[in-house]
């Protein structure tokens, strides 16, 4: 095995746990003898290659190498464009700075850390760095929070710029970044104030871009965010592997992007995460969105999945396995022609989709999903009145024309089945489910049958808001033509509740649906119009123009 190789496997379960001191020193004196510094030199040199080593950096791990890093790309830039290339070694770093016409080739056994931000109320991070400072504070600031507002004070930033890329095999490894000082620590790392001055809390930022692709690299403890794009259009991304302590990826804003064979573990936070904030200063959608062949996980504790040795957390452990595919929270400007295909959910919530902030959340299709696992219902859908944007023009959004199908759940939660959740006056409407299969915990006692979520149309949207659910599979509520076939509910427990609860749903059609049948039937029927269920074995075929209080 290249020897490099296994000094890249020791370096990730060392880093993992907070202990990389140990291993750098032998990384970096093999990288070294392999690849000794040369002097720097301005003159680029022939067919497009900027070597960093040849521009100053050491690849120790002990040395600061961003300034050397950042005269490589210069240089590049300066050529017309060009590979910069990554060696195998550490580069320990502060901001990066990326510029259009630049690709970053990160080789085998190189890694990029995030060098030691500034401890609270510090002035200096490692060896007297620090972040490049977060952009001033704009009108807008209150409509998201404070790491969706900011972009410079990243590891690997870059604004305004196009045509470039970042491939290759290394990895970039946030040790040094933010995670949010109001979380708990994960691991041995410190904690850091993102708000504070020189603290970076992102691996990659990217504002206002265009033509982008990112690829083949992995990406340990990524920050506040492991990559955050913002108003990023023509975005590529492939082959990632990204096993962090916040969002895996934050899709906000940008347009035409491609998502395909990524393996994101992101037990504390989303996996990969649409989002239309109000950060650019205005409403944009995020539209032409294809997400494909990934696999997302909030199970596995931090590093194990990039290591492969897949430990999975202990029962005890204080983790929300977050780990989820969503659109939202954060949907002022919309989001527009989505697709997500063969994906696969472990130890995780389910998919997402919210508009609480004005967003026209429209034309979704999700196809194929496997499930294991999950902590909330397989299905999560809810439109709301958070309205966290200017109050002269955020009005409730929409959720409509949206089909799932192919979906297969194995070990869903009691307390959360699926949910599709309006609010008074506003519905969801237009929604198509077919070829579901989910199999519940179930064992939920009577006492949770009668159970009648409250409204909280302003709340933050989360499927646990609503306490308990009074249905073991869907629970619909302010919903406009609805239609489930070939949908399959099974309980691995006796559970007390209807499958399916409907309240205040106009136009419902249930076909060839199979669920358990209690004492009080396999639906519950509150304030419902036009409902109609045939060949099915969850009840009896049945045309209700209206039914109040009814079960079948």
């Amino acid at each position: 095995m290249n020897p490099f190789s296994v000094m890249r496997r020791d370096f990730l379960r060392a880093g993992g746990l907070g202990t990389v001191g140990a291993v750098l020193p032998r990384l970096a004196h093999a990288a070294s003898v392999a690849n000794p510094p040369g002097p720097a030199i301005e003159a680029p040199p022939a067919a497009g290659i900027f070597d960093v080593r040849k521009y100053g950096a050491t690849g120790d791990g002990k040395t600061l190498d961003t300034a050397a890093v950042n005269r490589a790309i210069e240089a590049a830039a300066t050529a017309g464009g060009g590979v910069v290339i990554f060696p195998a070694g550490v580069y320990l770093c502060f901001s990066i700075h990326l510029i259009s016409q630049v690709h970053l080739r990160l080789e085998h056994g190189s890694v990029i850390v995030a060098a030691d931000s500034p401890l609270p109320g510090g002035q200096t991070g490692y060896n007297g760095g620090v972040y490049d400072a977060a952009e001033p504070g704009t009108a807008w600031n209150a409509y998201q929070d404070y790491g969706h507002n900011h972009w410079h004070n990243s590891l690997i930033w870059g604004e305004g710029i196009h045509d470039f890329s970042i491939t290759g095999s290394g990895l970039i490894y946030g040790k040094g970044l933010s995670f949010g000082a109001d979380r708990p620590a994960r691991g041995n790392y410190p904690t850091y104030v993102a708000e504070q001055p020189g603290v970076g809390n992102k691996a990659i930022a990217l504002k206002n871009c265009h033509n982008v692709l990112l690829r083949d690299f992995s990406i340990l403890k990524g920050g506040h965010f492991g990559m955050l794009f913002t108003g990023v259009d023509n975005l590529t991304i492939d082959n990632l592997l990204i096993d962090t302590d916040r969002d895996g990826m934050d899709i906000d804003c940008c347009q035409n992007v491609r998502v395909s064979n990524c393996t994101v573990n992101s037990p504390w936070d989303d996996g990969i995460c649409p989002k239309s904030s109000f950060a650019l200063g205005y409403a944009r959608p995020t539209r032409n969105v294809t997400i494909a062949n990934c696999w997302v996980t909030g199970c596995y504790e931090l590093g194990s999945v990039l290591d492969g040795t897949f430990k999975k957390f202990a029962p005890e452990a204080r983790v929300p396995h977050t780990g989820r595919i969503k659109c939202g929270t954060e949907s002022n400007g919309g989001f527009i022609n989505i697709t997500i295909s063969n994906c696969v959910f472990e130890g995780c919530q389910g998919y997402a989709l919210e508009s609480v902030d004005g967003a026209l959340l429209e034309d979704i299709t999700i196809a194929n999903t496997t499930m294991r696992d999950l902590i909330s219902g397989p299905i999560f859908m809810r439109l709301g009145a958070r309205l966290r944007g200017p109050k002269e023009s955020t009005k409730v959004g929409t959720l409509k024309r949206i089909l799932i199908n192919n979906l297969v759940c194995h070990n869903a939660p009691q307390k959360v089945s699926s949910i599709l959740s309006g609010i008074p006056g506003y519905a969801i409407e237009d929604v198509k489910l077919s070829g579901i299969y989910i199999e519940a915990a179930g064992g939920a006692p009577a006492e949770a049958a009668q159970a009648r979520p409250a409204e909280l149309e302003n709340h933050y949207p989360e499927p646990t808001m609503f306490g308990t659910i009074p249905a073991s599979g869907f629970f619909l509520r302010h919903v406009r033509n609805v239609e489930m076939s070939h949908v399959e509910i099974a309980n691995a427990a006796p559970d007390a509740r209807p499958a399916f609860y409907l309240t205040g749903v106009e136009r419902a059609d249930f076909f060839a649906v199979t669920a358990p049948r209690g004492k009080n039937g396999a639906f519950a029927l509150d304030r419902v119009k036009d409902f109609r269920i045939g060949w099915s074995r969850a009840a009896a075929d049945a045309v209700l123009p209206a039914a109040d209080g009814k079960t079948l």
